[in-house]
């Protein structure tokens, strides 16, 4: 039985992984961590401290907060457990904390734990090639009135790809409120749009001279994430010390 500890388990994303977990059939739920101790029994052990947990998994997920990446972290170096870190914001500094765990356990980040996203992402790296010569490149991102950050993680994640595959760097215009400048070849555009029960939506459009593309992906619910989480963490348990992400698994063949 593959064993995994979820962090962030009394959150929403936590909530949805614990249940896609116990669909499975095959994964056991060894603990969790959370600030919260919640309004409902577990059928596991939870710690409010990951110091406190003296037992290593065959994968950690963790879908918490980045400000308890570092107890995270010293858990699983502590533990020899390899970690899947789904939290968003980490910043430099949390993800220096990332790569130095990474020197001694397997550790895979992404800010989007979708498989469809993470393949539009390739998608729209590979047509950079063909189409930065000639067609201007703009993100748009739609997602339900209560999210707080803007842009979202995954926006920037598209748009890093993006940039990762120009010859020329894009500079990242967040919307054009107040500016009175013609938009430059240079631009990468990335808007975001609030509202209602909107399901999350990212569209990556490629506008050329009477002609234009567009790779779009919405989301419907946070199964989708927990799944892609499921699969990260039974990849990167058979892994080598070292930084892994959503290439990786798509490349290794998704199972």
């Amino acid at each position: 039985m593959f064993r995994v500890i979820i962090s962030g388990v009394n959150g929403a994303m936590g909530r949805a992984l614990a249940a896609a977990v116990q669909e499975s059939g095959d994964i056991s739920i060894l603990a969790g961590f959370d600030k919260e101790i919640g309004s409902s029994p577990l059928p596991f052990k939870l710690y409010i401290n990951p110091e406190d947990c003296g037992q290593g998994a065959d994968a950690l997920i963790d879908f918490s907060h980045f400000s308890a990446t570092p107890a995270i972290m010293e858990y699983c170096v502590r533990t020899s457990t390899p970690a899947v870190i789904a939290t968003t914001a980490l910043g430099d500094s949390g993800l220096a904390l990332l790569r130095e765990a990474a020197k001694s356990v397997a550790v895979f980040h992404s800010a989007n734990m979708s498989i469809g996203v993470n393949v539009v992402s390739r998608m729209a790296r590979l047509a950079m090639p063909a189409l930065e010569a000639g067609f201007d490149v703009e993100i748009i991102e739609r997602h339900h009135g209560r999210k707080a950050d803007s842009p979202s993680g995954t926006a920037l994640l598209l748009a890093n790809a993006i940039n990762g595959a120009c010859e020329t760097q894009k500079d990242f215009v967040y919307g054009r409120h107040g500016r009175d400048d013609r938009r430059r070849a240079t631009d990468l555009g990335i808007h975001a749009v609030r509202g209602g029960s909107l399901p999350g939506n990212h569209t990556v459009l490629f506008l050329g001279p009477d002609e234009s593309i567009e790779i779009s992906h919405s989301v419907f619910s946070k199964n989708v994430f927990a799944l892609g989480a499921i699969k990260a963490a039974r990849f990167v348990a058979g892994q080598a010390p070292g930084m892994y992400d959503m290439d990786d698994l798509i490349s290794a063949g998704i199972r």
